[in-house]
């Protein structure tokens, strides 16, 4: 089911203003930093079921689903400190779609995902990038936690404005661990948790296959 968006960019430079088998039962988003809820907080797709994914090393729980669609068979595993979708009829290596990733000690969440975006990003580009929270009028952020990505700066936004081209699909301006043009993706913590780890999403463009309203770090 493809969400159509046409207000991203005006959230954007909201939030850039503001820093300085289906189950049975369908359970609203508990906060984060609590125990898995006891059910997803949607139904599942048709082919798919829920199921607890669980994995002490990466230390996230979440609800995901398991879908049988005849000739593609999908489920979910982890590696490289991620939780992958894997397809059946596809030779490649399973798709990332959430990272999971340490803080230093001490280190606050916003601090950490600074760091770790200013290291995985082209340096010229990561100084014309600011952190600033994640807004979407349709995917709300459940209590407990907070979402961030990163925007171009102010006069780095003009120069891009002046660049832009009607009707083109611009690039990702702050590279692959910022805000996309093309689908929904961002950082996550879950202070109440306590645990010192942060998360980076890549919803995409439709709704995914796992629940990103329940997940939860430990």
């Amino acid at each position: 089911m493809t969400i159509v968006r046409t207000t991203r960019a005006c959230a954007a430079l909201l939030g850039f203003a503001i820093l300085a088998a289906s189950l049975p039962a369908i359970a609203a988003p508990a906060p984060a930093g609590t125990a898995l809820p006891a059910a997803p907080s949607r139904a599942a797709e048709k082919g798919c079921k829920w199921e607890k994914f669980s994995d002490a090393t990466l230390g996230l729980d979440a609800w995901v689903q398991r879908c049988n669609f005849g000739n593609r068979k999908i489920d979910f595993v982890a590696g490289d400190h991620s939780l992958k979708q894997r397809y059946s009829d596809s030779t490649g290596a399973p798709e990332l779609v959430i990272s999971v990733i340490d803080l230093l000690p001490a280190e606050t969440p916003e601090h950490g995902i600074q760091r770790v975006f200013a290291a995985r990003t082209d340096k010229k580009v990561a100084t014309k990038c600011v952190l600033t929270p994640f807004r979407d009028t349709e995917l709300k952020t459940p209590a407990g936690a907070k979402r961030y990505t990163f925007v171009p700066n102010a006069a780095y936004a003009k120069v891009l404005k002046a660049k832009e081209i009607p009707g083109d699909m611009p690039d990702a301006a702050c590279g692959a661990w910022g805000e996309d043009p093309d689908g929904i993706q961002y950082w996550e913590a879950q202070p109440a948790s306590g645990t010192a780890k942060v998360l980076f999403v890549r919803y995409g463009q439709d709704t995914p296959l796992f629940d990103e309203a329940t997940l939860r770090l430990r």
